[in-house]
């Protein structure tokens, strides 16, 4: 295993380099962990790591793609050929061809950590003794559930065109779930820690993480004590936590240009108002607002430099994601849309970092304005689709009466049609809040950050 991790540095570029047409030899190992605590026992403690190798050949309007659990030089050889004949077992002399075009470039970004990297054990202690100070701090929980997950992805890519890129990306989080007893019935509420980086990189000590557990329990109890929403259309304010999962969901998807070409509905909005003009989304790339994005992509798996996507400018659709074929089949631009998730994945069309751009608004401001509605937050599970319908849990919310915040929200939902609802924005926050622990699961999962201002806007809201 040693020495598969070591060869994904390895230079293999002469194998693909010069060849016609595109093609791509990429080497790529994933290492997870997992790690957690429920109601101060360890049930779950692994380590994984996956690693191998791909390649991607372009002929006649076909890819052909092939790969390996292998590292190696004689592999990447062999997964060329296979990849071409593979590539030639489905050539269609019918197909329309495109030239797919390629850069000659090398880039490397590595965000592993500096510091002395600590072992399982001190991992399991600290989540040991955060869940301890949990339980002694909040007798009156019925549950609580600390856990720790981290990925790091490591690739090397090469191309036909001379482009190279090695990247080495780590996430890692810390979660915590608290859980009450109201009228028999289980109330929960989740928080989280960490982003870009090694755990390292982000806890030193769980003493800081007693804030945020102070606020997650205030929260939670508020929750226990709450009512359920009124059912219907509502004035609201969309936090950005929820704002940001609502942009990747139910707009970025039905912009990724796959789905175009499948009859996504944005491919009826192109240079026409999808949205109020307060209204601009950006699927970046690596940097956004000066600072670093939660999943940097500076080149694609194929071998694009990673650009920003704008895709709606003051309320106009300006554009789509893509990937080689589908820029060259629309007649647009690739910015470096293209990644897979593990080395036996091809390369799709996924988002990176979709946010929507803030604005000039308070978010005090925008609570002022409301007579009656709700400020809604904490998003759980939900899902969209290329109609731009979505439907999402809102694990956390609070009335607003005359202006003000009231009481706290049990469980609800909010749903409609994304397009139609964000014609309704009519205040934007000036605050920028990235979520960095979400997964796309599009096929394959993958590492995308989510984010944004908050939204005050009308949807509909769930009742009881």
């Amino acid at each position: 295993m040693g020495k598969r991790q070591a060869s994904v540095r390895a230079d293999f570029s002469s194998f693909v380099t010069g060849l016609s047409g595109h093609a791509e030899l990429r080497a790529h190992t994933n290492r997870t962990l997992s790690m957690l605590y429920v109601n101060g026992s360890l049930t779950e403690n692994a380590r994984k790591e996956t690693s191998g190798s791909s390649a991607r050949v372009y002929k006649g309007g076909r890819w052909g793609f092939a790969s390996t659990p292998e590292l190696s030089a004689s592999a990447m050889e062999k997964l060329l050929v296979q990849a071409s004949r593979n590539c030639e077992l489905i050539a269609d002399e019918k197909e329309t061809r495109f030239e797919l075009g390629g850069t000659s470039l090398s880039v490397e970004r590595d965000f592993s950590t500096k510091k002395s990297r600590l072992s399982q054990k001190d991992l399991s202690e600290y989540l040991r003794e955060l869940d301890a100070h949990i339980a002694a701090k909040y007798p009156g929980l019925s549950g609580r559930r600390v856990w720790l997950t981290g990925l790091d992805m490591e690739k090397n890519v090469f191309t036909s065109s001379g482009a190279h890129s090695y990247s080495h990306i780590p996430r890692t989080h810390v979660m915590v779930m608290m859980t009450m007893e109201r009228n028999g019935n289980p109330v929960e509420l989740l928080e989280s820690l960490g982003g870009l980086g090694h755990f390292e990189d982000h806890f030193s000590s769980p003493a800081a993480f007693h804030p945020l557990l102070a606020k997650l329990h205030e929260n939670l109890v508020k929750k226990s004590e709450g009512i359920h929403a009124d059912a219907g259309t509502h004035d609201v304010i969309l936090a950005s936590d929820l704002a940001g999962i609502l942009a990747h969901e139910a707009i970025g998807h039905t912009t990724e240009a796959d789905n175009i070409l499948g009859g996504s509905i944005a491919s009826d909005f192109l240079n026409r108002e999808a949205a109020s003009e307060l209204v601009s989304l950006v699927d970046f790339a690596h940097t956004a607002l000066g600072e670093q994005c939660p999943v940097p992509v500076f080149v694609d798996d194929e071998g694009t430099p990673a650009e920003d996507a704008l895709i709606i400018d003051k309320g106009i659709l300006k554009g789509y994601m893509h990937n080689k074929e589908s820029a060259a089949k629309l007649g647009m631009k690739a910015l470096g849309n293209a990644r897979g998730f593990q080395f036996h994945d091809e390369p799709l069309i996924r988002m990176r970092n979709t946010a929507i751009l803030p604005g000039m608004s308070k978010l005090d401001d925008m609570v002022k304005s409301i007579k009656s509605g709700y400020l809604l937050m904490n998003p759980g599970n939900g899902q969209a689709d290329t109609s731009g319908e979505f439907m999402f849990l809102v694990r956390l919310g609070f009335e607003i009466k005359d202006g003000k915040l009231g009481r706290a929200l049990r469980d609800t939902t909010i749903s409609g049609k994304a397009f139609d609802m964000l014609k309704t924005v009519s205040m934007v926050s000036d605050e920028m809040k990235w979520e960095s622990r979400g997964f796309c699961g599009k096929k394959q999962p993958m590492s995308v950050g989510m984010g944004g201002p908050a939204l005050k806007c009308r949807v509909n809201v769930g009742g009881r």
